[in-house]
């Protein structure tokens, strides 16, 4: 005999969240759904509403602001995510982390692997844990697979911090934080990052804080 389900169908909790105008609301760590795989995406809210399920992402990814965005975020467990990073670094910042324009562009089952064998630290913070950021090595270069919101296949390299943010959102959709992979003693506050730490490289922040770099 089966049990009725806690929650609604997919597409039935996405047209609830849609149906308030404006931003979506952003789950923060702690809620479960944070920490469970999400569904792989089999067109479970039709090609109508996933095109305005991206659209909300869209929104609520500028209005937070961030430069990427996973379904789990707003709680709907579907492997889907949107990324995109104008850049609009200094140029000393935009060099040190290789962090270049990202288009816009949406996400659906991806997954990746390594590139190469090289590793990049850096700062990083989430839209789920508000007013934190730790420094995460990740890999410097990966191979993205996974489709667009059209369903058409990728498969590419991405690199730089391009790479970081793929790497990020991905790992949402598998349950994981970016703390996970954090080095436990880099661990600050936005505001004390930004008084002690707001350098191209956490290198001064690794030394007096006392943790490693690869």
């Amino acid at each position: 005999m089966s049990l009725p389900s806690d929650h609604p169908p997919l597409a039935e909790r996405v047209e609830e969240l849609l149906a308030a105008d404006g931003p979506l609301p952003i789950v923060t760590a702690g809620h479960p759904v944070l920490r469970r795989p999400a569904e792989p995406y089999e067109g479970q809210l039709g090609p109508a509403l996933l095109e305005r399920f991206v659209a909300a992402l869209r929104v609520t990814m500028h209005a937070a602001p961030g430069v990427g965005l996973a379904a789990p975020q707003v709680g709907v467990p579907l492997r889907i995510a949107v990324a995109e990073d104008p850049a609009t670094v200094p140029e000393e910042v935009a060099a040190a982390r290789s962090r270049a324009p990202l288009p816009f562009r949406v996400l659906v089952n991806p997954s990746y692997e390594a590139a190469g064998p090289g590793l990049a630290a850096f700062y990083e913070g989430c839209l789920s844990v508000p007013g934190y950021q730790a420094v995460v090595a990740r890999h410097a270069r990966v191979r993205l697979r996974g489709q667009d919101e059209r369903g058409r296949a990728l498969d590419e390299e991405v690199s730089g911090w391009p790479a970081r943010i793929v790497q990020h959102e991905t790992d949402h959709l598998n349950g994981t934080l970016y703390l996970d992979r954090a080095e436990p003693r880099s661990l600050t506050t936005n505001e004390a990052a930004a008084v002690l730490w707001a350098e191209p490289s956490p290198a001064t922040a690794a030394k007096v804080l006392g943790f490693e770099l690869p």
